[in-house]
């Protein structure tokens, strides 16, 4: 008789780079998303929810690797088996989809489209610590309105929201900066090969690392690593270097002296001008709301997304300190970017449509509000129902509707109701600020009794016998005053 090849068993397991999410994660992430989206209601966007799978031709240019569709995001082919059919890809951000959404919708949408969304995106990439191939966006945008306006709207809007979700003033900083700016840096410097301005652009994004004296020397002949390794420099003189050294160094004692010195860096250059002015105009609407600089600044070293954004460019910074795993002190950095991206929807039009947005770190940003003790769910656990006669089920699912039906979170406990114990164990486990008890005495003498947990657990960790005593958290009340205390006990526990 022939052996039967027993089926091994599935493996137990998350794929690699994603993770999963419980309770209380999944509710501090609501709440969180919930108070910032009350913002974005409450400066006059709409919410959109968009489908989590796109053509990977929408997609288009956030692909890393054009030649090999699923590299960087997870993509399959429609009709497969005859090599036919869309490449499809889960959403790699929630822009590209707005762009597509907006260039198909566009004749039923008001211009300006103000639009917010949140989801969880998909990069097909490697993962490592605190990097997975699962995570939360949070962005708003503004599409078809070319005015500076909108962009210092969208910086006011994101100050807001930090200090919505628990982040005071001092805090944070959201930075600005203009592409535009940087571009008639690049024409101060005459340099034209565009492999060398690239090259530029690398070296100012270092600035943070290197500091000055680091960038001068990589744009020049090089520099020697903390590794003891030589970088080879770009090559420039030092009358190229110059401009791009007079612009990350600009930043002033405020907007004015810091927009003076963007104007000296940028020199001739109409285009350099041209950012430079639209800076002091969102200076100008910032300040006249009320966001002066210890909220919102113009920061010349911002220079992210270099090759995407066409205009203003912003972050939001998180500037107070925490602790490494190795105990070191380190400042929390960015939680936040976004800037003006005028040329995505022209790849479905042909026609330019000017927009400018911002998208939240969500897991960052509720990384950040954790170090700080700012985050954490007050929803208590559901009141607990216990089970003293496993054949007085209906009763017991009588007393849970009466509370639910009271707006009250309850459940009956459906475990195995032998041990009386391990219910309050499970009630513990649950978080829940109360448990009913109704056994066949009770019943029979229209009574129930309701135990405090909370106050419970206060009394056995701190009090003596004699106020335990005189603070019982067990309480024998009628049956039909049940909801109006556990009501009590849940207002006392606020």
């Amino acid at each position: 008789m022939a052996k039967v090849k027993k089926t091994p068993r599935p493996r137990a397991e998350t794929p690699k780079g994603f993770r999963d999410y419980f309770g209380t994660d999944v509710t501090e992430r609501a709440e969180m998303l919930s108070k910032i989206a009350g913002v974005y209601h409450r400066y006059g966007f709409d919410a959109l929810e968009s489908s989590a799978v796109e053509t990977v031709e929408a997609l288009g240019k956030f692909l890393p690797d054009v030649e090999r569709p699923n590299a960087g995001v997870f993509a399959w082919q429609e009709g497969e088996e005859e090599g036919k059919g869309d490449w499809l890809a889960l959403r790699y951000d929630l822009t590209a989809p707005l762009a597509r959404v907006y260039a198909q919708h566009r004749n039923d949408l008001p211009t300006p489209y103000r639009r917010y969304a949140m989801g969880p995106v998909w990069r097909n990439e490697k993962p490592g610590p605190g990097r997975f191939r699962q995570f939360y966006q949070c962005d708003a945008d503004t599409v078809g309105s070319a005015s500076p306006a909108a962009d210092a709207e969208i910086c006011a809007m994101l100050a807001d929201c930090l200090e919505e979700v628990g982040i005071p003033r001092g805090d944070y900083l959201v930075r600005i900066n203009n592409r535009k700016v940087l571009n008639g840096v690049l024409e101060a410097t005459g340099v034209t090969d565009p492999a060398q301005s690239a090259d530029v652009l690398r070296t100012i994004d270092k600035f943070d690392k290197v500091g000055e004296a680091g960038v001068r020397d990589l744009l020049g002949k090089g520099r020697l690593d903390a590794s003891g390794a030589y970088i080879d420099g770009v090559g420039l003189d030092d009358a190229q270097a110059a401009p791009v050294l007079a612009f990350l160094t600009s930043r002033g004692a405020d907007s004015a002296a810091t927009l003076e010195n963007l104007r000296a860096a940028v020199g001739a250059s109409a285009i350099g001008a041209e950012g430079v002015e639209e800076l002091a105009q969102m200076a100008d609407l910032l300040a006249a709301q009320g966001y002066g600089p210890d909220r919102i600044v113009i920061d010349p070293s911002v220079v992210r997304g270099l090759g995407y954004y066409t205009g203003p460019v912003f972050e939001a910074e998180l500037t107070f300190e925490i602790l490494d795993e190795k105990g070191r002190k380190r400042q929390f950095g960015s939680v936040a970017g976004g800037g003006r991206y005028d040329d995505l929807v022209k790849r479905f039009t042909g026609q330019s449509v000017p927009a400018t947005g911002v998208s939240i770190g969500v897991d960052r940003l509720l990384a950040a509000l954790r170090a700080k003790g700012r985050a954490g769910s007050t929803a208590p656990g559901p009141v607990v129902i216990t089970v003293m006669d496993r054949d007085r089920m209906a009763d017991y699912q009588s007393i849970v509707a009466e509370l639910r039906q009271a707006g009250i979170r309850a459940e009956v406990y459906l475990g195995n109701p032998k041990n009386f114990g391990n219910q309050l164990k499970y009630a513990d486990r649950r978080g829940s600020p109360a448990a009913v008890i109704e056994g066949a005495e009770e019943k029979a003498r229209g009574v129930v009794q309701i135990k405090d947990l909370v106050l419970g657990a206060q009394i056995a960790q701190n009090a003596t016998l004699e106020e335990w005593k005189e603070r019982p958290s067990q309480f024998e009340v009628p049956r039909d005053q049940m909801v109006q205390k556990i009501q009590d006990i849940l207002a006392g526990q606020d």
